[in-house]
């Protein structure tokens, strides 16, 4: 992903705005299984180099809805095939069924309820 000039988790913030359209930064933060303040970090450089747009939210205002850009969509359609390349280099040096199952866990294990009581 070094050529594209994003880091693999700006790639998925920007992949996820293009597939589901404009969220919340608390949505998008728990799809990442990230909390606010990571997501905002992330967030930052993304919305200085012009490829997210966040708002105050439409419906709560203590919300932050963000959105895509045309430049972040245009970067994101770019970047999608070394994405992939690297996906599959990956499974190819993983094992196609190893990864899938490592996928598999990390979604259980993004889905863990570890909070304290």
């Amino acid at each position: 992903m070094a050529d594209t000039g994003l880091r693999a988790t700006q790639y998925t913030i920007l992949s996820l705005l293009a597939t589901r359209g404009p969220t919340t930064m608390a949505a998008l933060a728990d799809s990442l299984s990230m909390d606010r303040a990571t997501m905002g970090h992330n967030l930052r450089p993304l919305e200085r180099d012009g490829l997210v747009t966040i708002q105050v939210g439409r419906e709560d205002r203590r919300e932050r809805e963000v959105a895509l850009s045309d430049e972040g969509a245009k970067l994101e359609a770019q970047s999608k095939p070394s994405w992939q390349k690297a996906q599959a280099r990956f499974e190819k040096q993983f094992g196609k069924e190893d990864a899938l199952a490592m996928r598999r866990l990390m979604v259980r294990i993004a889905h863990l309820d570890l909070v304290a009581d």
